[in-house]
């Protein structure tokens, strides 16, 4: 448990700080009460978790031959396809993940205008979380994790690796995201992911 514990905290906390939920979490912290948007976003991510480790729990009851050769596909896929997008970034080009996310909000805003009650605001933060979530890379490597890995320790692991970035996302991720450099974090992103596709085929073999 501790390993899939560990496994889901590292991959969560590296591949979110500076992604697109990040920067969401960040801008509508500048708009209202940090402490309700955290709730709000804790709480997407939290849902977005623990549907990611029932389809990854679905998915381990396939043959687990079949279940390792698309683990291993998956991590290595996403590993090569990250580290090729940090190879095309300039160090000093703008983030694209805050662009869309700012463009998120201002659409958001037209739509819900008046979400402006303390219940309103956490539904407005939990709505824009769990929609840019959906699809993202992070779930699927926690599907990925929660196929092979102990389910609650995948689960407890990534909770609190969302829980530390939409905190640092509501305290200071404005501040902090200009001093992040997006190709850096993105790279890292790639050669963790990489590492995981090499550990499952140690695993498997």
């Amino acid at each position: 448990m501790l390993t899939a514990f560990t496994a889901g905290l590292l991959l969560i906390t590296v591949s979110e700080l500076g992604d697109k939920t990040f920067f969401i979490a960040a801008i509508l912290a500048m708009r209202h009460s940090r402490r309700l948007v955290f709730v709000g976003a804790i709480a997407a991510l939290a849902a977005m978790t623990v549907l990611s480790v029932l389809v990854g729990q679905a998915a381990s009851l396939l043959p687990k031959q079949y279940v390792s050769y698309a683990e291993i596909a998956l991590f290595v896929g996403f590993g090569l396809k990250l580290l090729y997008d940090a190879s095309k970034m300039s160090a000093k080009a703008e983030c694209e993940e805050a662009e869309e996310a700012l463009a998120a909000v201002k659409e958001a805003e037209l739509k819900m205008p008046c979400y402006r009650s303390n219940f309103g605001i956490v539904l407005k933060a939990f709505m824009m979380t769990f929609v840019a979530e959906w699809g993202d890379r992070t779930q699927f490597a926690t599907i990925t994790l929660a196929a092979s890995y102990n389910p609650a320790g995948v689960t407890a692991g990534a909770i609190l690796g969302h829980g530390i970035c939409a905190a640092i996302a509501v305290i200071g991720g404005r501040l902090i995201a200009k001093r992040i450099s997006e190709r850096t974090m993105t790279a890292l992103g790639g050669l963790l992911f990489l590492i995981f596709g090499v550990l499952a085929w140690v695993e498997g073999h």
